[in-house]
């Protein structure tokens, strides 16, 4: 029984690997190809970008008295950093990227008391519509992928497109007639089936598994010692503290989902571990890291909150740091067969967002304006990012960003309309005993 309960959980955390890879590497193969980083650098940089993944996962949900948010979270690199990261290392070089992700992990996580203070700004109708904005930003990452994925040169072929419908059907098919742990590993279920389904179209490449090597041990400073450009530093800060601010609203999500009561205390550690994590990511070669929004999607789809599945997950991403055949199984994995998986999980985000709205009194304008004003203008900046091409760089990352200007919408408007001693989110926590239960079934085999 033990042995089947380590398997369940295993297979739970590649579930969660499997949802959060492409986004993962995506990271350092275009920063490695806008400098310049050759082919076996960029194996590297990937390889090192898993490692500290893993590290960062385990930081975050293990943690400590003083450190880490301890919810089902996994981390990963945040693609907000990919412009600035281009941007330092055409100047600088890879190694000033990893100076700068040293010294703004670090000061993110010396200035996690400070940030943590911002919970109060956070009741339901600011976090929900946070979360909303981030749920609706990223279908279009679904859609891209579903048509076979940006810039491939199948871009919108039928046949992506029918693969990730396919593959969306495979997921309904087995989440809805099937019960216990095949309902709960429904989406890597349906990501292995599309992937077999995707072979007999020529889009399975096992070339990439075939050259990949079997070790690779990751080292501190592959690419030399990092070094440190007060304008690189300030860049990648500004970027660290948006990542903090979409962190909290993903925190409160959770902390809805699961029944735990989220205040300073809890996101000032959780702040913590995500500044440590990008801290110790800067040492071995990788990028500042993120609470990956993806797998708080498949979560809120799964049900399965239990912390040993992270665990699990932050396991194998370090395994798969250290074997690049291993990790070369999850490249395989076609984007039009990721994209049709990712419907389900990013509308997740949408359907909790929208319950966590709805916890506030909507009859109220005031409510009502907030909600109309702050998600208007999050989505209207991303969908259209580049209306702030014209402006500096610093002022761009922060106000052509959707989710951050959003966010900061959201909490001026409640600030001025409704005040920061309206109720507060954890007035409206609402009971999901049963949810737990199910969750502690379906990890269990039970039905």
């Amino acid at each position: 029984m033990g042995n089947t309960s380590l398997m369940k959980t295993t297979t739970l955390g590649f579930q969660h690997v499997c949802v959060m890879y492409g986004g993962a590497v995506a990271v350092p193969i275009i920063v490695a190809h806008a400098i310049g980083l050759t082919q076996q650098q960029l194996v590297y940089l990937i390889s090192f970008d898993l490692l500290a993944c893993g590290v960062a996962t385990l930081i975050q949900v293990i943690g400590g008295k003083h450190i880490g948010i301890k919810l089902p979270v996994l981390m990963a690199v945040s693609f907000i950093v990919v412009e600035p990261a281009i941007a330092i290392g055409k100047i600088y070089s890879i190694t000033g990227v990893f100076g700068a992700v040293i010294v703004s992990g670090l000061i993110i996580t010396l200035s996690a008391p400070l940030i943590g203070k911002l919970v109060k700004f956070f009741p339901p109708i600011v976090s929900g519509s946070v979360i909303l904005i981030i749920g609706i930003s990223l279908m279009p990452v679904a859609m891209n992928n579903a048509a076979g994925g940006a810039n491939s040169p199948t871009f919108g072929e039928p046949k992506n497109l029918i693969l990730a419908v396919f593959t969306l059907i495979c997921f309904l098919i087995i989440n809805t007639l099937f019960k216990g742990f095949i309902k709960v590993v429904s989406i890597l279920l349906a990501l292995i089936i599309g992937t077999v389904a995707a072979s007999f179209f020529g889009l399975v490449d096992f070339s990439v598994f075939n050259e990949a090597k079997w070790l690779n041990i990751p080292r501190p400073f592959y690419f030399g010692a990092p070094t440190f450009q007060l304008s690189s530093i300030i860049a990648m800060t500004i970027i660290s503290f948006i990542i903090a601010i979409e962190s909290i609203g993903v925190f409160f999500a959770l902390g809805e989902f699961t029944n735990k009561e989220i205040g300073e205390n809890d996101v000032k550690k959780g702040l913590r571990a995500e500044g440590l994590g990008s801290f110790i990511s800067g040492f071995f070669n990788s990028f500042n890291h993120s609470t990956f929004s993806q797998n708080v999607g498949l979560v809120l789809l799964t049900k399965v909150t239990q912390l040993k599945v992270l665990i699990a997950a932050g396991g194998i991403l370090i395994l798969l740091g250290l074997v690049p055949k291993v990790a070369a199984l999850t490249t395989m994995i076609p984007a039009p067969v990721l994209g049709g998986a990712m419907v389900p999980m990013f509308g997740m985000l949408i359907s909790a967002a929208l319950k966590m709205i709805s916890s506030e009194n909507l009859s109220l304008p005031s409510n009502q304006l907030i909600i109309a004003v702050g998600v208007g203008i999050g989505i209207a900046i991303k969908g259209v990012p580049a209306s702030f091409e014209q402006f500096p760089d610093t002022i761009r990352l922060i106000f052509g960003n959707g989710v951050v200007m959003g966010s900061l919408v959201l909490i001026l408007l409640n600030v001025i309309l409704n005040g920061i001693n309206g109720p507060r989110h954890t007035d409206h926590v609402p009971s999901n005993a049963n949810a737990m239960n199910m969750e502690q079934k379906a990890v269990s085999g039970d039905s």
